[in-house]
Parts: C-alpha cells; structure tokens; sequence
C-alpha cells in the first residue's frame, strides 16, 4: 500500500477528514472506467500507442491495471455480488456516432481510442462485465456527479451514503467523482490497491490530495474485512484510515 494511505497521509489537514466506517447496508462499490478504451494495452489507447511506437511509455499503467486493479476489483465485486450490496460501474465516452456531445476536455482522447458507444473500446473489460441487475453510469466528463443521475440513483433509490472506489485513472476520473461525492455528503473510500494511473507519481500525488477531507485510504483486505465484520461472517480489522 501506498506510504500516503498510512502514517505519511497524517499531516495536518488530513487529520480533520471524517473518520467512518463501512456499514454495508449503506455502503456502494463504485468502479471507475475499467474499460478497452484505455483500460487493456492491445485495444483504444494502447492500440494506438503500439502503431506509434510507444506502448512501452504506458508499460506501468497496464502493468498495474492487469497485477493491481483488475483483481483486486474483482476481488470486491465478488464480496459485493457475494453478499447481494449495492454496486455501481461507471464509464466514460461519447454516446453519440461523431463525438459531439463532448467537450474538448474530452473528445480528441475519445475520438483517438475510438470509446463511444457500440464500440469495443466503450465495453468494460469482460473480467468486470455488469450483470442485467447492475447500475452503468455513462460520463461525458471526469466526474459522475456533473454528467450522471448517479447522485438521484445512489441516495434515493439505494440509500447509501458511503461510496467504496476502485479503478482508473486514480488522478483523474477516480480523484474527480470522489472530490464531488464528498462534497455532496458521502462518506468515501478509495482503495489505494484498486487503483492505477499512468506513472506512480500521479496516483500517489491523487492518494495524497484525496486523504485531506475527501475521504479515507484504505486497501482491497482491509474493506473487505471491516464488511466482513460487519455482517458477522469474519473478524474484521479496521480500515487504515488517513
């Protein structure tokens, strides 16, 4: 785990983040943009970056999306399906043939990777694939809350108020749905061992800004055995927070 999820994340704004537990009941996995679009080296992203010569430049991004994110997400929704708890998948990418409903923040990425709907790359990876019963939030920008019902399905039709978060990029569409989620009143997790983004320095750099008030770090064993606790099926540890 990360130096920033524990005793390097206790700096003086960190100490005043809300100190929470997960109460599974009210507790939501959300899985951020696990998708072939930049998610899977051999397609979207790292398809185009092969033809260009550079798909070793993202060698740490899909190493630790394949030995990190992918099983230890899997991981999670397991237990989450396992133990019939709430869960939530987001993607992003445009929903229209020609892109237009994006902004420059977002469309040349998409349009390069081709990620719009009806094609391979917009799919979340097939290790992760939705269930009929499961909620898929498509984003047209970073966050869920600016460009999703997600809020309206999460606090009216699920009732939950803590958000467990896993995915990528840990500095972008993970750090940007959290911030907001927590500005709207969730009590949020993000699981520093489910996540990844295109270098160490950026995912820890998001670790670091997510622990001061946004939420609390913690890692796939730790959620799994406070849950576990909590629904008496295992002893449970606490979660290491910020």
């Amino acid at each position: 785990m990360s130096e920033y999820g524990t005793e390097g994340a206790r700096d003086y704004v960190a100490i005043y983040t809300p100190k929470t537990e997960l109460v599974p009941e009210r507790t939501c996995l959300v899985v951020v943009d696990i998708q072939y679009a930049t998610g899977n080296p051999e397609t979207g992203l790292g398809a185009l970056l092969n033809q260009q010569g550079r798909l070793h430049e993202a060698d740490y991004r899909y190493a630790r999306i394949t030995e990190k994110v992918v099983p230890n997400t899997l991981r999670l929704l397991d237990f989450f399906r396992t133990n019939d708890l709430r869960r939530v998948f987001l993607t992003y990418g445009s929903e229209v043939e020609d892109y237009s409903d994006l902004t420059g923040q977002m469309r040349s990425l998409c349009e390069a990777t081709k990620n719009r709907e009806g094609e391979r790359e917009h799919e979340i990876i097939d290790e992760l694939k939705p269930r009929p019963t499961e909620r898929v939030f498509n984003k047209i920008t970073p966050s869920a809350f600016t460009s999703t019902p997600i809020d309206i399905v999460l606090s009216r039709a699920y009732g939950v108020d803590s958000l467990l978060f896993t995915g990528v990029s840990t500095n972008m569409c993970v750090e940007h749905t959290q911030r907001d989620a927590a500005s709207y009143g969730y009590h949020c997790f993000t699981v520093e061992d489910a996540c990844g983004a295109d270098s160490p320095e950026m995912h820890e750099a998001a670790i670091t800004v997510l622990q001061r008030l946004y939420g609390t770090i913690t890692s796939t064993d730790a959620a799994i055995e406070q849950l576990s606790a909590a629904l008496g099926i295992a002893t449970g540890s606490p979660l290491v927070e910020a």
